[in-house]
């Protein structure tokens, strides 16, 4: 019987992945409470699209399952300006809210695809004030979703769009 993979798993990452599905106009606004004075922090985010050639759902919970999937390519890196996108609400309690917005990916996704998935992986980043500097990061993994005003198609035929072969 195949496992179940998570992403953070399949990435090798830590447990500060975080997946979701959501559709290409979909804008999130992540709300951090550090519970701590984030003065003289700084705050970075970008982003880059990933091409899964597979993933496959639990029929009773809908989580997705990357036991077996492999990254097949990719989209160009960016980043989101934290000037527009971050907004430090209480620098003494640490209260932030960081905007994901929609329209980061434009490219195109096949409908109710199980094959060729693009996923929108976020990076939320953080550097304090502390001697040595800590710094730390955050990964949202967005499973893209096809919705009406998407071209239906494969990813793989986007502009961008780079092949990523196991060599």
């Amino acid at each position: 019987m195949a496992g179940v993979l998570n992403f953070a798993q399949f990435l090798g990452g830590p447990d500060s992945v975080q997946c979701e599905q959501i559709f290409p106009s979909t804008q999130r606004i992540l709300n951090y409470n550090f519970a701590r004075s984030i003065a003289g922090w700084t705050f970075n985010v970008d982003y880059q699209t990933l091409v899964v050639d597979t993933v496959a759902f639990n029929r009773s919970t809908q989580e997705p399952n990357f036991a077996n999937s492999t990254i097949i390519g990719c989209f160009p890196s960016a980043v989101i300006s934290t000037a527009s996108y971050v907004s430090v609400v209480s620098s003494p309690s640490g209260l932030v809210n960081i905007t994901i917005p929609g329209g980061l990916y434009t490219g195109p996704i096949l409908p109710d695809a199980r094959a060729n998935v693009p996923i929108l992986v976020v990076g939320v980043t953080w550097t304090d004030n502390s001697t040595p500097v800590q710094v730390n990061t955050h990964r949202w993994a967005f499973i893209l979703n096809w919705e009406p005003g998407v071209t239906p198609g494969s990813p793989t035929n986007g502009a961008g769009y780079t092949v990523i072969s196991a060599s």
